[in-house]
């Protein structure tokens, strides 16, 4: 991509609307556009960033059997009624509308009910389970007050995997791949190291759910983790019973914010003996699907990971998740179309700044935008290109065949 072509610029200054320093950053490095509280729009670098963050989760989910699909976000309101949750007491999230004809519709904030009734279409033997489907889908809730940019909307990009099992056994194994994929994730995008799973309430449906929570200042969750354990609980069930439960003691905790950037909830026979989704086993036997469901935002981790990597200067991505690989600079007398073309040959994904601007507006808004690598091209570079890494001091001039080996795409 051509800076010069790029319709997006930043801002000079913050964004006086937004508290958390990453939110600053993405609106004023013109990575999304705040179009009221709770409702974001993705420019082409913060798509970027969203989409690699989504493949990566793809990738993750397609490993452990998941089956992508693509459900509706309007609801029907019967299907929801079947188990309660159609009422706002028993989900006060709700946006809710009216066709011409006057019959309620919803949009919808999750969907257990609506995978649940259609499951019925295709699951009647023990022959047709497993089954691990999921989707990337835009959810909408009615949050009583949006947060912190794009770590909590009320109009949102969420990945939802619902699991259908014949027994509690059968889903345990589903799940423990699913909290193991959830890790993999969690590493590959940059989060690894700061994220930890955190016990929280299991509702109805067991006596524990497990929630991902990252450790960020911005974070409006307290939990008390056991950085040695890598194990955390969620401050709603923090008392001496959980922490009998899970084999920690209070003193090895420390009380830290985090936000929760995934949850994965054992959902039993609830629904399914609500809408009468059962199987058939070897002998004949009726039996109703055991359920899982897993959850992640896409949208929320890019939030967090802006949180996490940034400094004074702008934002610093992972290179995984970054929306480009370099941000290539030409200076006068320097000639850097010619590196440009052999890095686009080679694979690698490139930001081409060839504007007319100074050396320091463009290395300023380098450091805003916070791709990885920095390659320089001027009077002074010679045949060679001077090469920075976000968050470093150091320069090195670099040969070109060796430019190419350092940027190699990422398998």
């Amino acid at each position: 991509m051509l800076q010069s072509q790029l319709f997006v610029k930043p801002l000079r200054s913050f964004p006086a609307d937004e508290e958390a320093q990453g939110a600053k950053f993405l609106v004023r490095a013109g990575f999304i556009n705040k179009v009221m509280a709770g409702a974001y729009e993705y420019l082409p670098l913060g798509f970027r960033t969203l989409k690699k963050i989504e493949q990566i989760i793809r990738e993750e989910m397609d490993a452990v059997g998941g089956q992508e699909l693509l459900l509706t976000s309007l609801q029907e309101k019967q299907v929801w009624e079947k188990t309660g949750r159609w009422s706002d007491k028993e989900m006060d999230v709700w946006f809710k509308t009216k066709l011409k004809n006057d019959a309620e519709l919803g949009l919808a904030a999750t969907h257990e009910e609506p995978i649940t009734a259609m499951m019925k279409n295709f699951i009647s033997s023990y022959r047709d389970l497993p089954v691990l489907a999921y989707q990337f889908q835009t959810k909408f809730r009615n949050e009583l007050r949006a947060k912190g940019g794009i770590l909590r909307t009320r109009e949102f990009l969420m990945k939802d995997l619902y699991s259908f099992a014949k027994n509690q056994e059968e889903h345990e194994e589903i799940y423990e791949k699913l909290k193991k994929a959830y890790f993999k994730i969690f590493k590959r995008v940059g989060l690894g190291e700061k994220t930890f799973i955190t016990f929280a309430s299991g509702g109805s449906f067991s006596k524990y759910s497990h929630e991902f929570q990252a450790v960020a200042d911005v974070g409006e969750d307290v939990i008390y983790l056991d950085k040695k354990k890598g194990l955390a609980v969620n401050k709603e069930v923090f008392n001496e019973e959980t922490l009998k439960d899970l084999g920690l003691k209070s003193e090895n905790l420390e009380e830290v914010k985090a936000v929760e950037v995934g949850n994965i909830f054992s959902l039993g026979t609830r629904f399914s003996e609500a809408f009468g989704l059962d199987y058939l086993d070897e002998k004949g036997e009726k039996y109703p699907v055991a359920m899982g469901s897993y959850g992640i935002g896409p949208g929320r981790v890019m939030g967090v990971l802006a949180e996490v990597f940034c400094d004074e200067k702008g934002l610093n991505w992972p290179e995984e998740v970054a929306p480009f690989k370099a941000h290539l600079i030409e200076l006068p007398g320097g000639e850097a179309s010619i590196v440009y073309q052999d890095l686009l040959k080679k694979g690698v994904e490139v930001l081409f700044d060839d504007r007319k601007t100074s050396a320091g507006e463009k290395f300023a808004e380098a450091d805003l935008l916070g791709i990885p690598y920095r390659l320089v091209v001027s009077s002074k570079t010679g045949d060679k290109v001077e090469v920075k890494k976000r968050g470093e001091t150091k320069t090195e001039l670099v040969a070109m065949t060796n430019l190419l080996k350092l940027l190699k795409p990422i398998s």
